[in-house]
């Protein structure tokens, strides 16, 4: 077998309500199908369906803290992605310990990277891979920094 991408993950919510509104309206992604019954709803994340996210809702006690990131264009992430979480009250972060909210490099890949929160606590990333070499002796460093070594 060939793995082509990854094609779904599901998060455990509190609120179906408040999560559908969270992905669609915010994140923009398109609702799917709903089951009421089920307390479950899909959404796809790309537009030809090439992926999509499963949200159940649950009591809070079986709530799990889980991680994911979107792909998002590199250019387009470094000139909008902070301002576009702070419009919508979410607190983009880093984990360059500088206390700002800019985006960070992985260098490893390389691929820049910002963090938020979803409303119940998830981890969510938006990330764009970047077109230069990988630089791995870097480590995790601010976009400023990685221009200076390119």
């Amino acid at each position: 077998m060939n793995i082509q991408g990854l094609y779904e993950t599901h998060l455990f919510v509190t609120s179906l309500k408040r999560s559908i509104k969270f992905y669609t309206e915010i994140m923009k992604l398109e609702l799917a199908h709903i089951e009421e019954e089920r307390r479950i709803a899909f959404l796809w994340i790309e537009k030809d369906k090439r992926s999509m996210l499963g949200i159940w809702e649950k009591p809070v006690e079986e709530i799990e803290l889980r991680h994911f990131a979107f792909r998002c264009d590199a250019k387009e992430l470094l000139q909008d992605a902070v301002p576009f979480l702070k419009s919508h009250n979410l607190h983009p972060y880093n984990f360059l310990k500088d206390g700002t909210d800019r985006p960070m490099v992985f260098a490893w890949m390389p691929a820049v990277a910002i963090y938020f929160l979803d409303p119940d606590g998830h981890y969510l990333e938006y990330i764009g891979v970047l077109e230069n070499e990988a630089k791995p002796d870097l480590g995790v460093v601010s976009y400023e920094e990685w221009l200076e070594h390119q």
